[in-house]
């Protein structure tokens, strides 16, 4: 169930491309959903976008449960 604060919207993804993020979120200790907001926020940066809210998703765990 999404959080009321946040946007729910239907998206068409390729089936491999949407493995890949499955993997991806899995190997990050994410939910598939976590992991593109994550994945968005960070092409978003890297692009120079500025005054996001500070309320993204957690960075991935390393070996023994720290990030």
């Amino acid at each position: 169930m999404a959080s009321p604060e946040k946007k729910a919207f239907l998206l068409r993804i390729d089936p491999a491309l949407w493995g890949e993020i499955e993997r991806l979120a899995a190997a990050e200790l994410r939910s598939s959903n976590a992991q593109v907001e994550y994945l968005l926020r960070d092409a978003l940066k890297s692009r120079g976008v500025r005054g996001l809210p500070t309320h993204s998703p957690s960075p991935p765990l390393g070996r023994g449960g720290k990030p």
